[in-house]
Parts: C-alpha cells; structure tokens; sequence
C-alpha cells in the first residue's frame, strides 16, 4: 500500500555490503547490481589505480553516444594518423593514413583492446587526442567519478591515469544501461578485419583478451587491462536469470587472481541476492492534491519502474512511501512534484521520482471569481 507524507523522513541508510567475507587477493575490488546501481560487496574501493585499457571504457563510453544519438555512423570513415598508427603496446598495427570503418575500429578498440584504434577512435569524435581526454575528464566528473583522471584515450602508463573500482563500476553501469548494444562487441571472441594500405589488403585476426568469456556462465563483457605497473584488472560482467552483475577488479598479481576473484564475486552476488522490481510505482494513484491552483489536484506519472536487489530471497519486508515534494502551484509539465520511498525493513534501498503530467497554473484573484460567476449562473440557470 502507498502511504504519503512530507519529506522529513530520517529512515536507516542501508549499506548492507560486505555482510560475509570473501576470499579476494585483489587490492580494490567492487561487486554491483546493473538496475539498481546497488553495491554488494567492496574492498579499497576508492583508491585510484593505474587503470590500463580497462581506460578503454570510457573511450566506447564516448563512441557510443555518438552512435546512438546519430551524430555518426557505424559506415563512418576514420583514416588513421600517424599519432595514432604509432601507439606502442596492444594494437592491430594500424598505418598513418589506412581507412577502417568506425565499426571496425570499435571492434579492434573492444575485441584486442587496440591502442592505435582507439586513440583512431578519440580523434575521429574529439577532432584531437586533447580534446577527447577533456571530453573523458567532462563525462567523468558528469557521471559522478570522482577518483578518476584520464591523460589518454588507451590507457597507456601515464602519470595521473588513475582509476577507482568504484569509477570503473559506475562507469560499466552507464554503458550497459544506455547502450546495451555494447555487448553486441564485448562478446565476440574471433573476428578479422582487412587493412587498406597503399602495399594493398590484408587480413588481421582479432582474438578477444577476455578470456572470462569462455571461463563463467553468463559473461558477456566487459574489458580487461594489464600493465606490468598496473597489475591486471577487469570489468567483468555476467547475466543470470534476468539479473545482470557488474564485478570490477583491479591491481591482481596475475591473470588467474583477476579471473579467480572475478568469478568469487560473482557466484556471491548471484546465489545470495534477489532482484526485486515495482512497475506499479503508484498503484494506480496517479493524481496528488495541491493548493493554490486552478485545479485542487495535478495528474502524475512516475519517471519509471523500481528495481533493487535484496540480501537473500525474502522480499516481504519491501514497504514504500509516498513523499510530496511540491504541493503548491504554479507547476509546470515534467516537474519533480514527489518521490516514492522504498523501504526494506526500515532501511532506506531507493527512490523512483514522480513527475507531473500536466501544468497547473497559480490561482488568481480572475479566477475564483470566475468560479464565483459560473456558481452563480449554475445556481439560477
């Protein structure tokens, strides 16, 4: 049942994370749930690493924003610099002036985690490496990442290229939930591409460097990094019953550390969490009473479903609370004017915002005696 009442609510914060403890050798470690941005488990989550390609993120992050919103094209034509073609490190061995495909490059850039594509990929959407990295830190800083710094498109050694878990972790979440397509790539594990240079075509297979594809059920991406500096670290996430699991590993000794803890995390979130979702946000209440209006009540839908993750399978502890932000007119179309309160047992787990459907203007001197006249008339009519 949906209870109102004012915003003066002082509920529990539930941080209900490290409930057990794991085995992890890693350093900085971060397990999430995709829907509700919830966190199940963390360690050092907060301290900045060096990041290697896992960098690569943000890099798709910006491509794929300009693909979906249309402002380029998969079909795009990227010809390469000679900056570009001379990134060291992982690379497909792209030439100074070769033309690829903005499709080819993302799946060089995603698939064998390419330097030279995707500091191809940074010039195309920035006009310069510069100006993409300015365009990396602005997204940053807009997604909330705040340990988190970035000197180059690829993750190539740096001082000052530094990472969080937690970063990682809110970054992996805006690409999958934005732009699921991503996975489209995250998931191939051989593919090929032809060079265009001025010797002719040739062939050159990509082969996946993530190797957690073929080692856990429901893995579907996301990038690896490796450094001899940075250690190996990894996004790694996996779909299960509808519940997707985002476990962000960094600075592991080897390979098999990044993939064994990867793989601890997510056995943890999958057998101990449930998902829990509300499509019914109002329950069908979808008016709230207002004063000082030309209507008494303003028409209200919520922004969308609630979703959230709970600690074992007993979710009959989830209560919610309607919270009125904004009662008094003037309100405009698409104001926040409540929110829905979910409550697991007392403890605060979410909010999902309630917007107005419509305009309801402030109630003037002209109008109540407008509704004073038409009284009248009705009276005697």
């Amino acid at each position: 049942m949906l209870l109102e009442e004012n915003d003066n609510d002082s509920s529990k914060d539930a941080k209900e994370v490290n409930a057990v403890e794991l085995d992890i050798e890693s350093p900085s470690v971060l397990l999430m749930e995709l829907n509700s941005g919830k966190i199940l488990y963390e360690k050092d989550a907060d301290t900045p690493r060096r990041p290697a390609s896992v960098t690569k993120l943000m890099t798709m992050l910006l491509a794929f924003e300009k693909i979906d919103s249309e402002q380029v094209s998969l079909e795009d034509v990227i010809t390469v610099s000679e900056h570009a073609a001379s990134m060291g490190g992982s690379q497909v061995y792209l030439e100074s002036g070769e033309k690829q495909s903005v499709e080819d490059i993302l799946k060089c850039m995603i698939v064998s985690s390419a330097n030279d594509a995707a500091t191809a990929m940074a010039e195309y959407i920035g006009g310069s490496e510069p100006t993409f990295i300015d365009m990396m830190n602005q997204r940053a800083a807009e997604l909330g990442m705040t340990n988190s710094h970035f000197e180059n498109a690829c993750g190539l050694e740096a001082e000052g290229h530094l990472m969080s878990a937690r970063d990682v972790a809110i970054l992996s979440r805006e690409l999958l939930l934005n732009h699921p397509s991503v996975t489209n790539y995250t998931t191939i594990w051989m593919d090929s591409i032809t060079h265009h240079t001025a010797r002719g075509d040739s062939e050159f297979g990509l082969a996946n460097t993530n190797k957690f594809l073929k080692k856990y059920e429901g893995a579907n991406g996301l990038k690896t990094g490796y450094t001899s500096a940075a250690g190996f670290s990894m996004s790694a996430t996996a779909v299960r019953n509808g519940t997707t699991l985002i476990a962000v590993v960094m600075g592991s000794k080897t390979k098999d550390i990044r993939y064994k803890d990867a793989a601890t995390l997510l056995d943890y979130g999958f057998s101990s969490c449930t998902p829990y979702t509300d499509d019914k946000v109002l329950d069908g209440n979808n008016h709230i009473k207002i004063s000082d209006g030309v209507k008494n009540k303003i028409a209200v839908n919520a922004r969308g479903p609630f979703n959230c993750v709970v600690t074992g399978n007993d979710t009959s502890g989830i209560t919610k609370k309607l919270v009125v932000l904004k009662e008094e007119a003037p309100i405009k179309k698409g104001d926040v004017v409540a929110k829905v309160k979910y409550y697991d047992n007392g403890n605060d787990i979410g909010s999902v915002d309630i917007i107005a459907a419509e305009a309801v203007d402030k109630l003037k001197y002209k109008n109540v005696l407008d509704k004073m006249f038409k009284k009248y008339i009705n009276i005697y009519d």
